[in-house]
């Protein structure tokens, strides 16, 4: 088996088991027989494969700790999900950059389709602890002066295979649910979510946990979605300036406050509906779809593996694959 799933991923739907299943699936299989792709957790290390650790998650990671001391020189390469992500850890971990390689996550394109012309469709479609907190009382507010907005919220550790995490989260979830303007849907498969991106306007987003790259974020720009978020992690560079972005703020009553007023923005744009307005939401979704597209990832993840799938062992211990001599 290429992919080394564990415990927690075997049962999970986020991101990184997403791209996991991708690779599994689309890459050529006498190919992948040649090694043993970790994502994120490390378990057992198979001596007779050449070892790629996928990592999505942060350097503070507990899961990362073996990395330090030389630990990373287990594995023949480490591939990220983001250069704001892999900068970060060759930092921690004095990993030599020659070791590393960036591959940015990937989606499947969201087919353009018309947005409803009555109201003003507000998403939220990640995990509840990354904002949910300062979205639902901003939108409450919001809701006091625009009548034609509303609010679908999916979100639930469920994703993960983790409901037991949504019991922290119940009173936000009750307070969603009873508010006329919101809807809460728990936890949907990524076909849903794609149908209600089709139909949302704006993607509401005031992030508060640090993200190495973010899927959420790419599928709403592939769907033409007007995306509001703070520049904080990897977010910065996921967006690549198509989005609405405003300075991050670790304190939640001035976030919140921030958050509001480029809100209000964005539902006033969306009301507008203007020609610059629809260039740059159809701009934003030709980047995502070329740039983030999977069949782009999955040719760069063929080339990438094919690189090192005959590299002399002797030679990858040493770190050197040419040596230049003058004469």
């Amino acid at each position: 088996m290429t992919i080394q799933w564990n415990e927690i991923s075997s049962n999970s739907n986020g991101g990184t088991e997403l791209m996991c299943r991708r690779i599994e699936a689309s890459l050529p299989k006498e190919l992948l027989e040649h090694f043993q792709i970790i994502p994120s957790r490390v378990r057992d290390l198979d001596e007779s494969k050449i070892r790629v650790l996928y990592l999505h998650d942060l350097p503070e990671d507990p899961e990362s700790k073996h990395l330090a001391d030389g630990g990373w020189k287990k594995f023949h390469r480490i591939v990220f999900v983001s250069h704001w992500q892999r900068d970060w850890y060759v930092r921690r971990f004095n990993i030599p950059y020659s070791r590393t390689v960036v591959i940015q996550n990937a989606i499947v394109p969201i087919e353009s389709k018309e947005k409803p012309k009555d109201k003003i469709n507000i998403i939220y479609h990640t995990t509840p602890h990354r904002g949910l907190n300062i979205l639902a009382p901003v939108f409450d507010k919001l809701a006091e002066k625009h009548d034609n907005i509303h609010l679908d919220v999916y979100s639930s550790f469920k994703i993960y295979g983790w409901e037991n995490r949504d019991e922290q989260f119940k009173e936000l979830f009750d307070f969603i649910d009873k508010h006329p303007k919101m809807t809460y849907h728990g936890f949907k498969p990524n076909d849903e979510i794609r149908t209600a991106l089709q139909n949302a306007h704006i993607y509401g987003y005031p992030n508060t946990w640090m993200e190495t790259s973010c899927l959420s974020l790419i599928e709403a720009m592939s769907a033409e979605v007007l995306c509001v978020h703070p520049d904080y992690g990897a977010l910065p560079e996921t967006a690549a300036n198509w989005t609405l972005m405003y300075p991050y703020d670790e304190d939640p009553q001035r976030h919140a406050g921030l958050f509001y007023n480029v809100m209000e923005s964005a539902i006033d744009t969306i009301k507008e509906d203007d020609e610059t307005t629809r260039i740059k939401l159809k701009g934003a979704k030709s980047y995502c779809d070329l740039y983030y597209n999977w069949e782009v990832k999955q040719a760069q993840w063929t080339a990438f593996l094919s690189s090192i799938k005959d590299l002399p062992k002797e030679m990858e211990k040493s770190g050197q694959m040419f040596v230049y001599r003058a004469g």
